[in-house]
Parts: structure tokens; C-alpha cells; sequence
């Protein structure tokens, strides 16, 4: 019980996902599939945090 709800959003994102046109940015969305080089990266500065400020699981593992 409880879950009618739910599932009925569930269903509702899901075809509003499915049907609503977007504007997509297609060479935005090649290069993250790819990984080029281009695109900014978080590291970018040389922190060894990981997005969530702990540090790299090498410095952990000490």
C-alpha cells in the first residue's frame, strides 16, 4: 500500500521524458561521451579532494 503514488509520478517523469521535445546539445553531449580534452575538467587545479572535500582514497589508505 502506498506505492500508487509513486508510481504514478514515476510513470509521469517518465513520459514527460520520453514525449517533451528538448533542445540538445549534440557536440556538447559527443564530447562528454568521449571525453575529449576540451571540456573543463574538476581537477583541472591538482586538488586531491574528491568533489564531497576528502581526500584521494590514496591519501586514505596511509
Amino acid at each position: 500500500m502506498g506505492r500508487g503514488r509513486a508510481k504514478a509520478k514515476q510513470t509521469k517523469v517518465a513520459r514527460d521524458l520520453k514525449y517533451r521535445t528538448l533542445e540538445t546539445d549534440f557536440s556538447e553531449l559527443q564530447r562528454e561521451l568521449h571525453g575529449d580534452e576540451a571540456a573543463p575538467e574538476r581537477a583541472a587545479a591538482g586538488d586531491d579532494e574528491d568533489e564531497y572535500g576528502y581526500g584521494s582514497s590514496e591519501s586514505a589508505a596511509r
